[in-house]
Parts: structure tokens; C-alpha cells; sequence
């Protein structure tokens, strides 16, 4: 079996294809669920963020999100955008997920399987012998209750998705295997037998004798009683703990070795089950409890986005329809540090229809233009994810590349000009791009003239027009939004009533700076009031 259940579909007959390969960056190789269209060049998991991720904020994002999470080693999850059969294949994961009652199993599931790592871990820090099986032991009773008490959820949960219906199937064939039977009895056994163990200790200076139990009285309690009345009220404990407490002291461990010379039999089967099952962790159910993390991580993330108030969605996806309507989205960056200080979030629509292609956004500065073009690039990226998007409805193309050409500081090192260093990028994103491809341009070749800065947009807008792409190219040059009829012009909007204020609403229509500029007159004091009361003085 393969060790990967949610990223897997049992339920399709015909076997994926030898290169189920989707667009780089690759799907997860233990995705294996087949596709339509053809197979693209990739490789494996990636473990470094995409170029865009900065440029987008969603380095912010998925940092909050891993947070406190870093032993599953999820990053490359969020890292690697998958193509659209496996997409809807997430979607339905996250969407049993969104069940509390489902969420919460899994997380019981996954603080049993923490502890079962805890105990292993803490076996190779142990030397002596018997507390190391002791601490197997306790390590493998976590793993069986783990397994066992998730198979029951599986059967009484309201599952939809194929993912975990093929984990449902996977654990009743598993836990029907002889392996796993024989450890769950070995270690049921050895629980009750060693329990039932009695010894006694006679101490005399620093002399130690352990025999055998004779019905001598118990003096456990009033040694307590005798030095209860030392005993303080609860206080914070400051002191540092260096010393490894794992491992037992050498006096413990002859103490235990004395024991078992007085258990023999249970001592014996004790270390026969340490040999027999020393491995006995699944492949499926490590990766599983790893995989489950990824989904748990993001929905508890934006479940906080819900309880104040924001809309989240699962969007319709295509690998081949470039249509895209999305209504009441917001840069979910943004919104994760704003909805915490109660501070209200604007979101916006946008629609590319028929041959339109290029959202070409304009208006004043510190409008919502960036913030609009992040998200534009966080929607597409989210979804390619499988997951939820910032959206109250989305219907987004899945891209094969996302690009991004945002403002960056000059670098000496390279031994060219800002406006230089802006033209090889731009080059090196055409070059790659394709028809399926998202571009997200933010105010690129604002530091040229107008004039240049017309001629180099209208030539790129041009390229990316004929490529097919989808694109936001955000611009401070009015007349690039009616260049062609592949770009729809969005507008950042002010109170009409004064426009100084803005209102971080985008809405489609011609562009028209002119109606900022009063607006900046007033500002910079250059009004005809202004200058004739400056040159009365």
C-alpha cells in the first residue's frame, strides 16, 4: 500500500500514469491521483518557497500557520501547487475537515501519536536496558490506542471525501494484520502482568535489598503522612532542569534489574516484544498523521479570518478555462493582522470574461492597488493548493507558473540600472510564461519617464495578451487600461465628496486620473486659492 492516504484516490480504477507529473512546482509524488491534460515537467516536493511568496505576503502567512508545528516539517506542503484533479481531491479532505467533530478526532489521533514519538524518541537517549523497553512499551500502547481509536472514528464520522475513505480502508485491512494483532496484544498483556508485579525493598544505610513480596505491611502511606506537614502550597517552579530524566539513576536501574531476576517469565516476553516489534510504526499512518497536519494547520488559521467575520470559500477550479469571477475577496495577509486588532477589512470583486485577460488596476496612491494585486496572486496560488480561498465565491483558473514583478531595490552587485535590472526580469517571466500562466505586476517602471513608461507597459501588455495569461498590471499610466480588448480597467476609488479619502474599493470602469488631480492640489497646497493667498503674503 502506498505509505499516503490523503494524497492518494483508491476509488479511481484506472492507475495514474507513469509521469503523473503535473506543472513545476511538483505535486507531492505520493499524490497519486490521475489527471486530465498532459503531464508537465517536474520534480518532487519543493522545498523552498516560490519567488512570489514575499512579493505576495504569503511568507507572513504561512509562517503564522506552522507555527508551533515545526516537527511535521509541513513547509513544502504550502510550497507546492498541484493541478486540478489532485486540487479537488484536497478540497475534499478540507471539506470533512471542516466538521469540528472530525477536526477534533483528528487532533486526539495526532496528540496519541505525539506521545508515541515522544517515548521513542526518548528510547535512544536510554541506556539501560529495561527502562528503554519500558519506555517501547509505553511508545507502542500510544500507537495501538492511536490506530485503533481512529478507525473508530472513521466508522461513525460523516466522511465524504475519498481521501478518508481510503484511510478507513486501509486501517481495517491493517488493523486485521497479524503483525499489528500480536502487538496489540503483547503489549495489553505485558501492561497488566507488570502491574500485577509486587517486590520489597529493605534499606538499610546505603545497602539495598529487593526480594520477593511476603504480605509485609505497606509503609508507603505513613511515610507520607510523616512528612506532609513539610509540604508547601504550589508555587512556580524557576529552577532550570538539565539533567535528563529519561534515563534512569544507577540505583533505579539495579533495583529494576533486581526485579526482573524476581520475573523472569515477564521480563523475558517484555524484551521478545521489543525485538519482535521495534519497528512497528506504519508508513501510512506516520505519513497520514504528518499529511493531516498541513489541512488542520490552515483551517485553524483561518478560522480565526471566520470569527471575525470574513468570508472563505472553496473556489471552482479549471486547468483550462481562463474564465474567472470572484466576488468579496481580501488579501488574506492583511486581513490575519487586522482582523485580530478589530479592524475592519474592505474586500473586492473582480471578473475576466471571453478574451479578457488583464486586470490593468490605476487610481491614487495608497488606494488598495498592491494590496489588490497581492491578492489577486494569494487567490491563485491558494487554490492551486487545494484549500480555501479569501473569497465569499471564486471560479479561478489553475496556473501552470505564477509570476510576479514587484518593486525592488537597486543592486550594486549587478552592475546594471534599475530600469535595466526591471527589463531582464520582465524578460525572464515572458520567457517562461505561458498561456496558463498568472502575471502580477506592481507599478513596474515607475521610476521612467510617462512616456517610456506607455511604450515598455503597452509592449509587455501586448506579449501577455497574445500569450493568453492572466495578469494584474497595477500602473500609475491611465492609458494602458484601454490598450486592447484583452485589458478590463479597475479603478481604486475615493468619497466622491473628498478625495483625498480613500476607500479601498476597486471598481471596473474607465480610468480617469484627472479626477485626483484636485485632489492633489489641495494636498501640496498648489489649488489657484492656495498659490494666490501664498503670493498675497
Amino acid at each position: 500500500m502506498n505509505p499516503s492516504i490523503l494524497y492518494r484516490d483508491d476509488a479511481e480504477e484506472t492507475p495514474a500514469p507513469p509521469q503523473d507529473r503535473l506543472f513545476a512546482p511538483q505535486a507531492l509524488p505520493s499524490f497519486r491521483v490521475p489527471f486530465e491534460g498532459p503531464a508537465q515537467a517536474g520534480g518532487e516536493e519543493n522545498s523552498e518557497a516560490p519567488d512570489f511568496f514575499g512579493d505576495f505576503h504569503l511568507d507572513q502567512v504561512v509562517s503564522k500557520i506552522l507555527a508551533g508545528r515545526e516537527e511535521y516539517d509541513l513547509a513544502a506542503f504550502f510550497y507546492s501547487p498541484l493541478g486540478e484533479a489532485h486540487v479537488r481531491y484536497r478540497q475534499e479532505v478540507c471539506q470533512d475537515l471542516d466538521n469540528s467533530d472530525v477536526a477534533d478526532r483528528m487532533r486526539a489521533f495526532a496528540e496519541r501519536m505525539r506521545r508515541a514519538r515522544s517515548f521513542l524518541r526518548g528510547m535512544s537517549q536510554i541506556e539501560t536496558p529495561f527502562f528503554k523497553q519500558g519506555w517501547f512499551l509505553d511508545a507502542a500502547e500510544n500507537y495501538w490506542a492511536a490506530v485503533t481509536g481512529l478507525l473508530d472514528d472513521l466508522a461513525r464520522l460523516p466522511l465524504r471525501s475519498r481521501g478518508f475513505k481510503g484511510l478507513k480502508l486501509y486501517l481495517e485491512d491493517y488493523a486485521r494484520s497479524e503483525g499489528f494483532v500480536a502487538l496489540g496484544r503483547e503489549v495489553r498483556q505485558l501492561r497488566t502482568d507488570l502491574a500485577g508485579t509486587q517486590y520489597s525493598m529493605l534499606i538499610r544505610g546505603t545497602r539495598v535489598t529487593v526480594g520477593p513480596y511476603a504480605g509485609e505491611p505497606d509503609y508507603s502511606w505513613e511515610i507520607e503522612q510523616t512528612f506532609s506537614k513539610f509540604r508547601q502550597a504550589e508555587v512556580k517552579e524557576f529552577l532550570t532542569e538539565y539533567r535528563d530524566l529519561r534515563d534512569a539513576n544507577h540505583v533505579q536501574a539495579q533495583v529494576l534489574e533486581r526485579v526482573a531476576r524476581l520475573y523472569p517469565e515477564i521480563f523475558a516476553r517484555l524484551e521478545a516484544c521489543y525485538s519482535a516489534h521495534n519497528d512497528f510504526v506504519d508508513p501510512t499512518v506516520s505519513n497520514f498523521d504528518r499529511e493531516v497536519q498541513f489541512f488542520l494547520a490552515y483551517l485553524e488559521f483561518t478560522q480565526k479570518l471566520k470569527d471575525a467575520g470574513l468570508p472563505l470559500c472553496y473556489p471552482e477550479v479549471s486547468g483550462h478555462s481562463s474564465v474567472t469571477s470572484v466576488e468579496s475577496a481580501y488579501d488574506i495577509a492583511l486581513a490575519s493582522t487586522l482582523a485580530g486588532r478589530g479592524s475592519p477589512i474592505i474586500c473586492n470583486d473582480f471578473e475576466l470574461a471571453g478574451r479578457e485577460r488583464v486586470l490593468v488596476v490605476t487610481g491614487p496612491n495608497q488606494g488598495g492597488k498592491t494590496t489588490f494585486a497581492r491578492m489577486f496572486g494569494q487567490l491563485h496560488f491558494l487554490a492551486s493548493l487545494g484549500l480555501p480561498v479569501p473569497a465569499r465565491r471564486a471560479r479561478l483558473a489553475l496556473p501552470d507558473r505564477i509570476f510576479s514583478h514587484f518593486e525592488r531595490e537597486e543592486r550594486l552587485e549587478s552592475l546594471r540600472g534599475k530600469l535595466d535590472d526591471e527589463l531582464v526580469r520582465v524578460r525572464d517571466m515572458l520567457e517562461q510564461a505561458t498561456g496558463r500562466s498568472v502575471l502580477v505586476m506592481n507599478e513596474s517602471f515607475s521610476s521612467t519617464t510617462l512616456a517610456d513608461s506607455l511604450f515598455i507597459g503597452g509592449q509587455i501588455l501586448g506579449r501577455v495578451s497574445d500569450l493568453g495569461a492572466l495578469c494584474v498590471y497595477v500602473t500609475f499610466a491611465d492609458e494602458l487600461a484601454s490598450l486592447n480588448e484583452a485589458t478590463v480597467s479597475m479603478v481604486a476609488d475615493v468619497v466622491p465628496e473628498d478625495p483625498d479619502v480613500r476607500t479601498y474599493k476597486l471598481t471596473r470602469r474607465p480610468a480617469d486620473g484627472r479626477a485626483y488631480a484636485m485632489a492633489l492640489a489641495r494636498k501640496y497646497r498648489l489649488t489657484y486659492a492656495s498659490l494666490t493667498r501664498r503670493n498675497a503674503l
